[in-house]
């Protein structure tokens, strides 16, 4: 797994979070066959289930912009979907219309605990509503979409904790795995993965240079083993405290209520701290 620790916030906030990326920057990884993720997007793919266009939308622009990052990528598209381009990179990609704040067209095979087919077409606020105090990140919703609007390469980080290792986590195909109820902190650790996700933004032009008001957004799903995911006792530290700061509506909206103290208590003791005193639930 690709992810540097210091993306987790301390405190812990629902926030964009952008940073401007170089031009040059890499958005796209190579997908490589035989890969866990390559069989779960391919057997998702057989089921007709990775792609959603708002009716009378053209991605001809969007997808010349995707081909031309792929390429940057190593990955050597062809215009034809001879191999479709969900096959042959990791990233989920949709694009987002900045004037409207919609999003007209996906190409989405492992969502996190949200199904595509029923965000297309609507605006980021609408999307974003049910997220656990989310009431800044609405806030910046308007500012979001003129920042992404003005031609810029951008790449945001966001993570959570979860029993189940799959990367699909559509909520009609994969139902959401309880946590084990009675296992103690060290063997809740080690049947609980580390997921995140690389997302950045592509700009669009057009014939002259100029910004378009569509931009590509990409979502490259990373998950491993939070023990293998956690490098360094400061990794630990950092994860234990960005939980420990988060609210009760974040918890519960992460699904993380009934880990939480076991997860903190063995953070604590990777971090080389004494450990916490937390009860197992019952």
């Amino acid at each position: 797994m690709n992810f540097d620790f210091a993306q987790v916030s301390v405190p812990f906030r629902m926030r964009p979070g952008l940073v401007r990326l170089e031009p040059g920057a890499l958005h796209l990884t190579p997908l490589h066959p035989g890969s866990t993720l390559h069989a779960e997007k391919l057997a998702i793919h057989r089921q007709g289930a990775t792609r959603q266009v708002l009716a009378g939308f053209d991605p001809t622009d969007a997808l010349a912009a995707i081909r031309e990052q792929a390429l940057k990528a190593g990955v050597d598209m062809p215009l034809a979907d001879t191999l479709p381009l969900e096959l042959q990179v990791e990233e989920d990609l949709v694009v987002l219309d900045t004037a409207t704040g919609r999003i007209p067209w996906m190409c989405v095979s492992v969502p996190s605990r949200w199904a595509p087919e029923e965000k297309i077409g609507l605006s980021l606020a609408s999307i974003h509503s049910p997220v656990a105090d989310g009431e800044a990140l609405a806030a910046a919703l308007p500012h979001l979409l003129r920042v992404l609007s003005n031609g810029t390469h951008w790449e945001r980080y966001v993570w959570t904790l979860s029993p189940s290792p799959r990367y699909d986590q559509h909520p009609q195909r994969q139902p959401l795995q309880a946590w084990p109820a009675a296992a103690d902190a060290t063997a809740l650790a080690q049947q609980c993965h580390f997921r995140a996700e690389r997302q950045t933004f592509i700009p669009l032009f057009d014939t002259q240079g100029q910004p378009r008001s569509q931009v590509v957004f990409t979502i490259r799903v990373m998950v491993a083993p939070l023990a293998t995911a956690l490098q360094t006792p400061a990794d630990a530290q950092r994860l234990h405290d960005a939980i420990s700061s988060m609210s009760e509506a974040v918890v519960d909206y992460k699904n993380l209520t009934p880990a939480r103290a076991r997860l903190l208590a063995w953070l604590q003791e990777r971090a080389g701290g004494p450990p916490a005193s937390h009860p197992n639930p019952v």
